[in-house]
């Protein structure tokens, strides 16, 4: 149905109306209790000062390298004991000098989890750090009876007073024919169970039609990125392990816009891979989800009829089936900005899947899955606040959420509550989406490329937005620079209000709008 080249990129295709899923995320470290958010933002700095520097690959590789160079220096200097050390896991650099370095932490050599925390350097020497727990690392004894095989020792920090604990990992399939990576934590001590979490999660998103488009491909006609960090698409053929076989193909045509034929789906998932690395690049500053300049890769054509997608940290990649009947592929546009924005998630903030954060890591990719949407001004698929519009899951043509009044789907919460922790995660992210939305729209009717929206707010105020771009690049900022494995709603609001004053000022409508939005869901 289409075709398009150039003389050396090959480009090209057809996307059909996919299925999306909303939810795939993969935490690989599970960390602890809120209380040690500290803000980092200096109110005297100029509004555009602490932008995010973007930086190559090889600047980030030494970024890191030094970070870990000093971590012996930098643990001392904020405090922990001489059995603890630091492990760098990720630096960015703001355009004012600022320097903001993600850090695991050991104890006696063993993995705390729950340790995680973020130190915020100044160019003028100031010094702050964000934790992920108040809590003093330490426990009697890093000595236990060896656990089953393929446990790891680690200390188990995330539900108050540390304690020696196990994890194990165990695989087999969820009821739907996901892959299952339970992690599990048990009390080295006592045996009992402390925390376990499903590493690979799925939901459901968004359907997309988006016609005729341009993939990066290579010589030879595979589907390989050459341009976006080597990006490959795979054909799974019904299997559920492995990578499966790279798309090859006699021309450069890929795909006629039907399900029925193998390469639209594996079209769809290339095309939604590449938007989504532009907006991360040409938006955020930043290279791949890493940051590191690594493509992730994406399967298709997972399982047999397979409703749902899934990201999966173990292996990098995106993973998408096709839908009941084979019919519908879960490759949309908006699910592969989700999808990959799990694995920003993971490589950043880092996210637990449980309880308020959550609910704040699927808002995340929900928020940032939306923007991608947005970015590509796609004829065939507009931009809008709207979740799984296409799908028609529950048969009367409701989308799966509403960004701009959550509570219409039935179980999501509009506003924050003591008891949103509560919630699945896919219903506690309620709140956050509808602080997004607001923040960058506003309350009240609207229409917005032709849906019509009406937003309400906890307070009863009238809130003007401060648009999309903005929005999205104060939830990035906080997410990368201030989040850690346990921030609570409360923290997102400490770290999206220290976020606005790096980016804009602390008297700026920015900041202003941030804390007006954040009251307008309840969180105060």
């Amino acid at each position: 149905m289409i075709r398009q080249q150039s003389s050396h990129r090959r480009t090209v295709v057809r996307t059909a109306a996919l299925v999306a899923s909303a939810a795939m995320v993969v935490v690989g470290v599970q960390t602890g209790t809120a209380g040690a958010e500290t803000r980092a933002a200096s109110a005297t700095e100029s509004a555009t000062g602490a932008a995010t520097l973007a930086l190559a690959a090889p600047q980030r590789a030494a970024a890191i390298r030094d970070a870990q160079a000093s971590a012996a220096d930098t643990a001392r200097a904020i405090g922990l004991a001489d059995r603890e050390e630091l492990v760098a896991r990720d630096v960015v650099k703001d355009a004012d000098g600022t320097v903001h370095t993600r850090y695991e932490r050991t104890y006696d050599g063993l993995p705390v989890l729950g340790g995680d925390l973020v130190v915020h350097q100044r160019k003028n020497g100031a010094r702050s750090t964000t934790k992920a727990t108040s809590a003093r690392i330490a426990v009697p004894t890093t000595t236990a009876e060896r656990a089953r095989e393929g446990a790891r020792k680690v200390i188990w920090a995330a539900g108050g007073k540390p304690v020696l604990a196990w994890e194990t990992v165990e695989k087999g399939l969820q009821h739907d024919g996901t892959p299952s990576e339970r992690h599990v934590v048990t009390d080295a001590a006592t045996g009992k169970e402390l925390h376990s979490y499903e590493a690979i999660e799925t939901g459901v998103g968004n359907t997309q039609y988006s016609g005729q488009v341009t993939l990066g491909t290579a010589p030879g006609f595979t589907l390989t990125d050459t341009a976006r960090g080597g990006h490959k698409t795979y054909d799974l053929a019904g299997g559920t392990n492995g990578t499966g076989t790279l798309f090859t193909n006699s021309t450069d045509t890929w795909g006629n816009g039907l399900a029925g034929n193998r390469e639209t789906a594996a079209a769809d998932a290339h095309y939604g891979a590449a938007v989504t690395w532009d907006f991360y690049k040409n938006e955020l500053g930043r290279n791949g989800i890493r940051g590191d300049g690594v493509a992730a890769y994406s399967r298709v054509h997972y399982g047999n009829a397979y409703v749902n997608a899934f990201w999966s940290d173990s292996c990098f990649c995106m993973t998408y089936g096709d839908g009941t009947g084979n019919a519908k592929p879960l490759t949309s546009l908006d699910v592969a900005g989700h999808e990959m924005s799990h694995g920003l998630t993971a490589s950043t903030a880092n996210l637990r899947y449980s309880k308020e954060s959550g609910g704040l890591n699927e808002a995340t990719s929900d928020i940032l899955g939306t923007s991608v949407e947005f970015y590509a001004a796609n004829a065939s698929d507009t931009g809008d606040y709207l979740i799984g519009e296409k799908i028609d899951i529950r048969g009367n043509g409701t989308p799966l959420r509403y960004m701009d009044k959550p509570s219409k789907d039935g179980n999501s919460a509009d506003y924050w509550s003591s008891s949103v922790g509560r919630l699945d995660v896919h219903y506690s992210s309620g709140p956050a989406n509808h602080f997004f939305y607001l923040l960058a729209e506003g309350s009240g009717t609207k229409t917005i490329n032709g849906v019509t929206y009406n937003s309400p707010t906890y307070d009863s105020s009238t809130l003007a937005g401060i648009g999309r771009q903005k929005a999205y690049k104060i939830w990035y900022k906080a997410l990368t620079t201030y989040m850690t494995s346990s921030t609570t709603y409360a923290g997102a609001r400490t770290a999206t209000l220290a976020a606005a004053t790096d980016l804009y000022g602390a008297t700026s409508p920015e900041y202003n709008a941030v804390n007006a939005a954040w009251k307008a869901v309840n969180v105060k």
